[in-house]
């Protein structure tokens, strides 16, 4: 076996190892003339050239190579008997006799051969090639996942829509002056995840609607479209979307939110380049009639009343007279999205896009918003799961599910009866038709071999076939949360500040005589503006700021869980949710990873895709099952609800009532408030106090608070 393709193979492949060299001529001395191109012979033998010179040579190499192996192979390893030869003319073989013979002397006849069965590949050498290939290919794999990670790339959405020509030729015409706003027929997708399939979305002029529905169903990534007008709005129809946060210059918070309203601010400068051109005396005739014109417009507006409506805007969500001079970048991210909102809410838009906006907002604020919202005259669609805020605001709910998108008038209450009532019929309608087709196919069975009824077989087979599919009713996976207690009880005391005096700077003392005390049946909710200190009193009671004065008395066994209201950025993005519960826990099976995240809905495909490419409600699950892998005795909680959907809000207050250890949380919303906690500590002032009345009397004083300032 002196053939030209070993040598090849040799001087290509010197570093080959002798088990596969053996493996790889094995293949070719046995198979080699039935080979019919180049092509075939990567089939065979490809895959495993490329794995030896994974580091020295592409796949267009190898290919080539297999190539000019195959072409020695054509010219020398088949016997002249059996060389294929191109002929001059179709042959039709039917035809031909026993003794025909071809002009060419070299060729017996028209050969045809067949696979031999039994090739020279020895079975064990082959099985040790395939194992150093599969240890090499492992340790390769293992090399790249030392390298630095490249970016990472996430999905894009997007969205389709079948639209009449009519639609498009009104639009453009600008006859259709309706605020109506109707999307039929639409798909909306997220990489290759088809979010929304043949939906319809109807939103009515002046009405509030609230889009609900379970985390990651695709809310958020609608709003987006409607934002990017990827789904047909008219375009008369203005629109905003509160998403991202005010970027930072020396404007002022107050002049920030006047700029929102680009059509006075635009009246405003045409205005001042008029007058200037009056007092200098340049002016022309048609410009001082343009004068009046402006005047009539910024008083048909009311212009002059703006900046006290912006100043209203402002104090309600927060923002005191100062901090309403303050310059936009000296605010932070969440002040900025606070700043964001003001905007949205003084421009008055057509078509108002809200976010998830109480996630921003303390208990104060969210009451405000309620309020202002109830007389806005503009369209409405809101992303939330605050159940108290959609109770309060909005006329109608949006339930997106099952990739498509049902309506109900009412508030979310009226939602929730409402579908169970519709779960519920459409439940008792499939049981009835259940019944009638069983009824139908026990006639079936009965009489099928009966001549004296075969007529009527007959015709009970064809209602069947005439019947309509029948589905069984979809209903949603029940959401639970557990919080694992498999700990001992701890005797008090457990968590105590006693006499803590606390500041950041001398000039400016946050807590004096701060005196707060918790045990494992501690079920405390802390409530107050931001900024008021709520998460320094947390980190106070964690031991993670140390107190300038008075002591923090800790039992030696507690374990704390914490989970901050930035949870994202104790995240990972760049893996998945398993390889982040690897890296923090070191030591255990994938199982065990999967079932910790099972636990927290993050279940199959979920638990391997980038944590970055999950949806806010998400990778709060993802938080949550990182938190709790420790089994914490307290857990402190700084606004756990944030992205959550309302079923899993509800099964956090379950999962809270039922836990055996203690907790502190901070929290706006009041659902989750009244579900779980027992007592109520305000945060104002430089102090913490304990509200006896709770939760209402707390709302009652934010009411007169707001109606003795005016904001109300």
């Amino acid at each position: 076996m002196a053939a030209a393709y070993v040598e090849i193979l040799r001087s290509e492949f010197p570093d080959i190892d002798s088990e596969l060299f053996d493996y790889i001529t094995g293949v070719l001395d046995g198979c080699g003339a039935d080979f019919e191109d180049g092509e075939e012979v990567f089939e065979a033998v490809g895959g495993v050239l490329q794995e030896v010179s994974a580091d020295t040579k592409n796949e267009d190499d190898v290919r080539g190579i297999c190539l000019r192996m195959f072409n020695t192979l054509r010219l020398s390893g088949c016997p002249a008997s059996q060389r294929q030869v191109l002929l001059d003319a179709p042959v039709q073989l039917s035809q031909m006799s026993p003794d025909t013979t071809l002009a060419n002397d070299d060729v017996q006849g028209i050969w045809m051969m067949k696979r031999p069965q039994n090739t020279m590949v020895d079975t064990k050498k082959l099985e040790k090639a395939e194992a150093k290939l599969k240890a090499k290919h492992e340790r390769r794999n293992e090399k790249d996942s030392h390298k630095a990670p490249g970016p990472l790339v996430l999905e894009e959405a997007s969205a389709s829509q079948a639209s009449s020509k009519k639609e498009g030729r009104a639009d453009q015409a600008g006859k259709n002056r309706s605020y109506d706003i109707r999307i039929e027929n639409f798909d909306v997708s997220f990489g290759e995840r088809c979010l929304l399939q043949g939906a319809e979305l109807a939103l009515a002029a002046g009405r509030r609607y609230g889009l609900v529905g379970r985390n990651g169903l695709g809310k958020t990534t609608l709003l987006k479209m409607l934002a990017g007008r990827s789904l047909r709005v008219p375009p008369h129809i203005s629109i905003l979307h509160v998403e991202q946060e005010v970027a930072g210059d020396h404007t002022t918070a107050l002049q920030s939110v006047l700029e929102s309203d680009t059509l006075r601010e635009g009246l405003l400068r045409e205005e001042a380049r008029l007058n200037a051109r009056m007092a200098n005396g340049t002016a022309e005739g048609m410009e001082s009639i343009r004068l009046s014109e402006i005047y009539c417009k910024l008083e048909e507006i009311e212009a002059d009343k703006a900046p006290a409506r912006a100043s209203i805007i402002l104090a309600g969500l927060g923002f005191s007279p100062k901090m309403q001079q303050q310059p936009t970048k000296e605010f932070s991210g969440g002040w900025r999205m606070r700043l964001a909102l003001a905007r949205a809410l003084f421009a008055r838009p057509d078509l108002l896009l809200l976010d998830e906006p109480t996630n921003m907002l303390d208990v104060s604020a969210i009451l405000w918003l309620e309020n202002y919202l109830q007389t806005w005259q503009s369209t409405i669609l809101v992303v939330s799961h605050d159940r108290n805020f959609l109770n309060a605001v909005v006329t109608d709910i949006v339930h997106l599910h099952s990739r498509r998108l049902d309506s109900y008038r009412g508030d979310y209450e009226n939602f929730v009866k409402t579908k169970d009532d519709r779960l519920k019929n459409q439940q008792r309608e499939y049981e009835a038709q259940l019944q009638y087709r069983q009824h139908i196919q026990v006639f079936i069975d009965r009489f099928r071999y009966n001549a004296n009824r075969a007529a009527q077989v007959q015709s009970k087979l064809k209602v069947l076939e005439r019947l309509p599919a029948l589905k069984p009713i979809e209903k949603e996976a029940e959401v639970t949360l557990r919080f694992p207690d498999n700990f001992e009880k701890l005797s008090p005391p457990i968590l105590q500040l006693d006499e803590v005096e606390f500041y950041y700077t001398p000039d400016q003392r946050l807590f004096s005589g701060l005196n707060l005390s918790a045990d494992l049946e501690s079920r405390v909710c802390m409530v107050g503006q931001n900024g008021a200190g709520k998460s320094t009193v947390l980190k106070l009671l964690m031991g993670e700021l140390t107190p300038i004065s008075g002591v923090r008395q800790a039992h030696r066994n507690l374990k704390i869980g914490y989970f901050s209201q930035h949870h994202v950025d104790q995240l990972d993005l760049n893996v998945c949710s398993v390889e982040l519960l690897l890296n923090k826990f070191p030591g255990r099976t994938e199982e065990e990873y999967r079932h910790q995240l099972g636990g927290y809905g993050i279940t199959g495909e979920l638990a391997t895709r980038p944590v970055a490419s999950l949806s806010g409600g998400q990778k709060s699950r993802v938080a949550f099952a990182q938190m709790t892998m420790p089994c914490p005795n307290f857990y402190i909680l700084d606004e756990p609800t944030n992205h959550l959907d309302m079923e899993t809000i509800e099964a956090l207050a379950t999962a809270l009532n039922k836990f055996k250890g203690g907790v502190i949380l901070v929290s706006h919303d009041e659902r989750l408030i009244r579900l779980v906690c027992k007592e109520l500590w305000v945060c104002e002032g430089g102090r913490v106090c304990r509200l006896d009345g709770g939760f209402d009397q707390y709302r009652d004083a934010l009411h007169e608070q707001f109606k003795r300032e005016g904001y109300l």
